[in-house]
């Protein structure tokens, strides 16, 4: 079952075998038996009592039984590119990236250039740490069947699947593009200076200043329907540089989300009507912390509170879920 448990339990759950993805604050991850698990530091949840912060549990995501064999691996920036040649013929993939590191900004502006990147299944999370704690610690990653920890390498493990079963992604994204003016930029990247709004050239700091822009809310754009986000970091007006949670590209052209009113209310009115029970479920910390989610409730979508979501590419302000399939 996906829940906080304290670390014994935790420690119980690994020796007896189950393949389990957990998350979780360093003290504790560092703390647990080698098996058949990968990990990374987060120390916010949705769990079954509501969105919760907790420093002393881990949350541990069980993979169903219909995952019959697994295989992990640490990647550097070069051997990530390559990741898809490692995936189960049948089966998923789930990455953590450690937050602020090279390795995340590699694969944030690279993702969707690795070969056979979307032949099967890709999600994931990027670790993080406490807010109070940004800038004073350090994201990590774990191989839980080698032991290996990391802070600037990404960790995976890749599922195979037993016949007659398949895995599907999905995400729930509660924003849409508002109606504001169309911005557009000319440089890939997390950190930005200068953009087009509405064709006319402005330093973006400046802009999201003077119009008094509300910077919890993400830059969407609609790639054929699908909403994706990009949240805001920083402004700093003086130096006219806005830092981002993840990459803007050029020739996209993004709009500043409509606000959301009630965040509990519109998480449950877009989960009843999916209406099932995922095998894995992560969402944002921005989630966590701008929509009150603390002791609110998100269905059976429980999971850590990351710092980035993975579904293929880097996702911001969104909950990425991973169903499993009979066919």
């Amino acid at each position: 079952m996906n829940k906080l448990h304290t670390l014994r339990e935790a420690a119980t759950l690994i020796e007896s075998g189950v393949k389990a993805v957990v998350a979780g604050p360093e003290e504790l991850l560092s703390q647990l038996p080698k098996g058949n698990w990968i990990g990374g530091t987060i120390p916010y949840f949705m769990d079954e009592a509501g969105g919760c912060k907790a420093t002393d549990r881990v949350f541990l995501s069980q993979l169903p039984a219909t995952v019959t064999a697994l295989s992990t691996r640490l990647y550097d920036e070069q051997a990530l590119a390559g990741i898809a040649a490692d995936e189960a013929e049948n089966g998923f993939s789930f990455l953590i990236v450690p937050a602020m590191t090279g390795i995340h900004e590699s694969f944030a502006k690279n993702v969707y250039g690795y070969e056979g990147i979307f032949n099967r299944p890709l999600l994931g999370w990027i670790a993080g740490v406490a807010v109070e704690d940004i800038g004073k610690a350090t994201a990590k990653v774990y191989d839980g069947r080698t032991g290996e920890v990391s802070a600037d390498k990404a960790v995976a493990l890749h599922a195979t699947l037993a016949d007659g079963h398949q895995a599907e992604i999905g995400i729930v994204n509660l924003f849409g593009q508002g109606n504001g003016p169309t911005i557009e930029f000319g440089t890939t990247g997390f950190g930005v200076g200068e953009a087009r709004v509405d064709g006319q050239a402005v330093n973006f700091a400046k802009w999201i200043a003077e119009n008094k822009i509300d910077t919890r809310l993400p830059l969407v754009a609609d790639y054929c329907g699908a909403m994706v986000n990009v949240s805001v970091a920083s402004v700093d007006a003086e130096a006219g540089r806005v830092q981002l949670y993840a990459p803007v590209f050029p020739g996209v052209s993004y709009r500043i989300a409509t606000p959301v009113a009630d965040y509990p209310k519109a998480f449950a009115d877009a989960i009843a009507p999916l209406a099932i029970e995922p095998a894995l479920s992560l969402n944002c910390i921005l989630n966590y912390l701008y929509g009150g989610l603390e002791g609110h409730h998100t269905g059976e979508f429980r999971g850590p509170f990351t710092f980035g979501e993975i579904a293929y590419g880097l996702l911001n302000q969104t909950l990425v879920h991973l169903q499993i399939h009979k066919v």
